[in-house]
């Protein structure tokens, strides 16, 4: 597999997250919905993949991540698993799945691992959630959590601004990461929240913070792969790096082919039967 150099890869797991915690050692993930950009992220060395509800947006082309369903996203991380060797891959639950009740939310995560090979599983939310969370965590299904900017929540914060600026919500931020953290959580993703906020709650946590929009202090960063490659159009954020600018590339690809196409030099008679 491209960007191996040896076949002693040894698998990341949850544990493998909370020992880089303890040690020091920063953790590093990238989203990813299918085989081929999977086989990449994971051959370069990445930590963690996750397959990321934000596949409706990136995807799909939706304009939040409430619309993608159970089934699609059982597809899109079926296909990142069969895909990776060493990193941890993570599924989103997506909205409605585990929200409704304890028992639905079990059922739903319980086919999520038999269908896609995953290793673990994320859900936004703090203490309304941690029953559930304590729950799946006790069956066998190792989970991480997601404070701050939740998208699935994005209707009742009325935008994708940052979280947890005001003391309430700040102070409730660290409640819902302490409960999280005692529910059995091996990793807490903190999205768009001030950065001395996720030092802080890095500090009282024993699990694994991963930010996004969350200043350099927490155990790991995250970004959506499309993002920091520069394959999105029309989006950077503060927090974003952008690491390529592939869009452009494709572009300009595209274009020769297409020349090519057009004046006959394409397929050549090398490139013929």
């Amino acid at each position: 597999m491209a960007g191996y150099l040896n076949t002693d890869i040894k698998k990341v797991t949850a544990n493998k997250f909370v020992a880089m915690k303890r040690q020091g050692e920063k953790i590093s993930m990238l989203t990813a919905y299918d085989f081929t950009t999977a086989t990449i992220i994971d051959g370069a060395g990445i930590d963690g993949i996750l397959v990321g509800d934000s596949a409706s947006n990136v995807m799909a082309g939706n304009a939040d991540t409430l619309p993608i369903t159970l089934d699609e996203m059982i597809y899109h991380a079926r296909s990142v698993a069969r895909a990776v060797r060493r990193a941890l891959v993570v599924c989103d639950m997506p909205f409605g799945t585990y929200q409704v009740s304890k028992d639905l939310a079990v059922a739903n995560a319980v086919r999520m691992m038999k269908e896609t090979g995953v290793d673990a599983l994320k859900l936004e939310g703090g203490k309304e959630i941690a029953d559930t969370i304590k729950h799946l965590v006790d069956i066998g299904i190792p989970v991480i959590g997601h404070l701050g900017l939740t998208p699935q929540s994005v209707h009742k914060f009325g935008g994708y601004g940052v979280r947890a600026k005001e003391t309430a919500e700040a102070e409730k931020l660290i409640a819902d990461a302490v409960a999280l953290d005692k529910a059995g959580c091996f990793a807490i993703t903190l999205e768009k929240v001030p950065a001395d906020l996720a030092a802080e709650v890095t500090k009282r946590v024993s699990c694994a913070t991963i930010g996004i929009g969350a200043g350099h202090a927490t155990d790991g960063q995250i970004l959506v792969y499309a993002d920091m490659l520069g394959l999105t159009q029309g989006f950077k954020p503060k927090f974003l790096r952008q690491y390529a600018h592939l869009a452009q590339q494709m572009n300009d690809a595209v274009q020769a082919y297409i020349t090519d196409v057009k004046a006959a030099t394409f397929p050549s008679v090398d490139e013929s039967y």
